[in-house]
């Protein structure tokens, strides 16, 4: 996957090289490249902010400045430098263009996993008050696949945490990336079923008067993965009720919906639903 990321502070991204993402990039399943979008600036202080229109506080993101930023790096400038209209060819090859905002759709795993299959990504990070909103409007007019994303429910100073965060997400979903591939399965939000994942536990079984659950040393996998679901449940339930509440109901087996039922929801139906007490 080659991913390309645009700030206005290209260094931030250093931290891409260490551990796993390092790794991939030594092992070439990544190609990671950060540019300083001051490099596409005329003038002699590198503005690439101005006021806002109809007034405000802060300063928002140029336009000019990004698109002949985001034409070179999309493959839409002629030789001349001029904004050129993209073939299909070039359109299938296009990276998808990715800012994050916090008036967004949230990401979610979904997400990742979806764009865990592209070939190229390309992310804009904004900062100030933002990113003029006519940028996202007219790439995508010129057929460009662009998405817009949240975090979460919070503003940053600026794109370049939230970019790191979905890269991680993203990532660590491609082919080989994983030392053991098996670990991404068992994990939260992961699958139709999404749930909390379980708490986890390590050696040793007792520590500082503290004891791991005695189901989890029964050496009876049975045991311990009913446990481990029911966890899950009981986790989900307190705190992302919402999650519970999507879950397919004809998936349930049966100590699955004896759980729930404890719980205090109805699965009966399409879905659970929680009752009043």
């Amino acid at each position: 996957m080659k991913i390309d990321i645009v700030s206005v502070f290209p260094e931030y991204f250093e931290v891409l090289n260490l551990s796993l993402m390092g790794k991939a990039q030594s092992k070439g399943l990544l190609e990671i490249t950060a540019h300083n979008l001051r490099d596409w600036t005329h003038d002699v202080h590198h503005s690439v902010d101005d006021t806002p229109v109809g007034g405000g506080a802060g300063m928002v993101m140029k336009p000019e400045v990004w698109a002949e930023c985001l034409d070179e790096l999309l493959g839409l400038a002629d030789a001349a430098g001029t904004a050129a209209q993209p073939t299909s060819e070039t359109s299938s090859a296009a990276p998808v263009l990715i800012f994050p905002n916090p008036s967004a759709p949230l990401f979610t795993q979904r997400d990742a996993t979806e764009l865990s299959r592209t070939e190229h990504l390309l992310f804009g990070c904004g900062r100030y008050e933002g990113y003029d909103s006519r940028i996202p409007d007219y790439y995508r007019a010129q057929g460009i696949d662009v998405r817009e994303y949240s975090i979460g429910d919070y503003v940053l100073n600026g794109g370049e945490v939230a970019v790191s965060v979905m890269l991680e997400a993203i990532t660590r979903l491609m082919p080989g990336f994983m030392g053991n591939p098996d670990s991404i399965v068992e994990e939260s939000y992961t699958g139709e079923g999404a749930l909390l994942e379980h708490r986890q536990y390590t050696k040793p079984a007792v520590w500082r008067g503290i004891s791991v659950p005695e189901v989890l040393l029964s050496g009876d996998h049975g045991k311990v993965d009913r446990f481990r679901r029911d966890e899950e449940l009981a986790r989900t339930n307190e705190i992302r009720p919402d999650l519970i509440a999507r879950l397919d109901c004809k998936a349930l087996d049966k100590a699955d919906r004896k759980t729930l039922m404890a719980l205090g929801w109805e699965v009966s139906a399409a879905h659970p639903r929680k009752l009043d007490r």
